[in-house]
C-alpha cells in the first residue's frame, strides 16, 4: 500500500547513485513514480547504478549539492512534490582523511536541500536521512532514543549530527504553516546486494572472494545493527508518504532491526561465510586505524507505535538476499532481475 501512493508522484531523490540510492530509484520506478535523480556521480558510487539499468527510467541530474544556484534550477524545472535527501559523503575513515569535504557535503549540502525546499512551493513532503552515528556514544547497552543528545565523534559522525540540527532548524524557522511536513530517519547499517564501498563488512567479504584471498575483519567485535537496506528504504518510503497525508506524522525517526540482530561484526561474517559455502573463511586483523564506536545500538520503539512497523527480513534472510545478488553479479548476470525480484518478496512478507 505504502508503494501504491508513489504511482504518479514527482519525486527528487538525491544521492540516487549511491548504493542506497539505487536501490531507491529501483523502488520508485516500479512503483510508478516519477524520479528526478540529483547526485555528483563519483567513479567510487556509481557502480551500482549502472548495473540496474534504471538510468533511462529516471531524469538523471549529475549536480553537487554544494552547489546551490545548480540545485534552486533543478527544484524550479521538476517542481517536485516530495523530496528525500540522501546524498552524503557516508564513510568514517574517509571523514578522518578529508573533513572539509565531509562537512561540505553533509552539512552545506543539506543547508542546500533544505533551501531549495523553502523556495519550492510544489514541495510537501521533505525526508533527510542521516544515520545511526548522530548520537552521543556513550557505549551504552540500551538502545539511543530520539530526543538524545546528537554528538557524533568523527568528521562523518559528526557532519551528520549537524546535518540534523540544520534540518530541525529549518522546520522551526521556515515551515511554521505546516506548508512542508519534514522528517529525518536514522538507519542502522545497512548491508544487501551490490554495496561497492570500500571500508564496509559487506563488500570486503564480496571483494575478497573475487579476489581469491581470505576475508580480513579488523574490528571482529564490535556490535552493530545491521539491516537489509530494503528495511531501510521502505520505512523513509512509508515516512515521506505518511507525512505528505497528514503533517502530523512528521518528526525524527530511528529505523533500525530488533535485538536479535544487533550482534558483532565477527558474527555477521560467520552468517556470510557459511551462507556462500565453498570454503570461505575470515581472519581478524586489526590495522589500528582511527576511532570507531565499539557498541551502538538503536531503540525502534517510535517508529513501531507510531506507523506500526516491523522489520520484516532478519539477519540470516538479509545475508541469503545478498549472497544471491552478489553470486549473480559474479556469474556475469544481469543483477536487476535478482532487485526486483527480491525487492517484490520483501513487500509480500509480513
Amino acid at each position: 500500500m505504502i508503494l501504491d501512493f508513489y504511482k504518479g508522484k514527482k519525486v527528487l531523490l538525491t544521492g540516487h547513485t549511491g548504493f542506497k540510492g539505487s536501490w531507491m530509484s529501483v523502488m520508485l520506478v516500479n512503483a510508478g513514480a516519477e524520479v528526478i535523480g540529483y547526485s555528483s556521480c563519483s567513479k567510487t558510487e556509481v557502480r551500482l547504478f549502472n548495473l540496474c539499468g534504471v538510468t533511462d527510467q529516471i531524469t538523471h541530474i549529475k549536480g553537487d549539492v554544494m552547489d546551490l544556484n545548480h540545485l534552486l534550477e533543478v527544484f524550479k524545472e521538476y517542481q517536485p512534490e516530495i523530496v528525500i535527501h540522501m546524498a552524503a559523503q557516508p564513510i568514517v575513515r574517509d571523514s578522518y582523511c578529508d573533513p572539509v569535504t565531509t562537512y561540505g557535503t553533509n552539512v552545506m549540502g543539506t543547508v542546500n536541500v533544505c533551501e531549495a525546499v523553502r523556495q519550492t512551493l510544489s514541495v510537501r513532503s521533505f525526508l533527510n536521512v542521516t544515520t545511526d552515528k548522530v548520537y552521543e556514544n556513550k557505549e551504552w547497552e540500551w538502545g539511543y532514543r530520539e530526543n538524545e543528545s546528537l554528538d557524533g565523534f568523527d568528521p562523518y559522525s559528526n557532519s551528520k549530527s549537524c546535518s540534523e540540527l540544520v534540518t530541525h532548524s529549518y522546520k522551526r524557522s521556515f515551515f511554521t504553516e505546516e506548508r512542508v511536513a519534514i522528517s529525518t530517519a536514522r538507519a542502522g547499517n545497512v548491508i544487501g546486494g551490490g554495496d561497492f564501498a570500500h571500508d564496509r563488512i559487506i563488500p570486503d567479504c564480496v571483494r575478497a572472494i573475487v579476489d581469491g584471498e581470505d576475508i580480513i575483519v579488523r574490528n571482529p567485535y564490535s556490535i552493530r545493527p545491521y539491516q537489509h537496506v530494503l528495511e531501510s528504504l521502505y520505512a523513509y518510503l512509508m515516512i515521506a508518504a505518511k507525512q505528505y497525508e497528514d503533517e502530523k506524522y512528521a518528526g525524527y525517526y530511528n529505523v533500525g532491526p530488533d535485538d536479535q540482530d544487533l550482534l558483532q561484526t565477527g558474527t555477521l561474517v560467520d552468517l556470510f561465510v557459511k551462507a556462500w559455502g565453498e570454503g570461505l573463511k575470515w581472519i581478524n586483523q586489526s590495522d589500528g586505524g582511527p576511532h570507531e564506536a565499539n557498541f551502538l545500538k538503536l531503540d525502534n520503539s517510535k517508529i513501531k507505535r507510531t506507523f506500526d512497523w516491523r522489520p520484516r527480513w532478519n539477519i540470516e534472510v538479509a545475508i541469503d538476499k545478498i549472497v544471491e545478488w552478489s553470486k549473480a553479479w559474479i556469474s556475469g548476470k544481469d543483477v536487476r532481475p535478482v532487485m526486483d525480484r527480491q525487492i517484490k518478496e520483501f513487500l509480500s512478507d509480513k
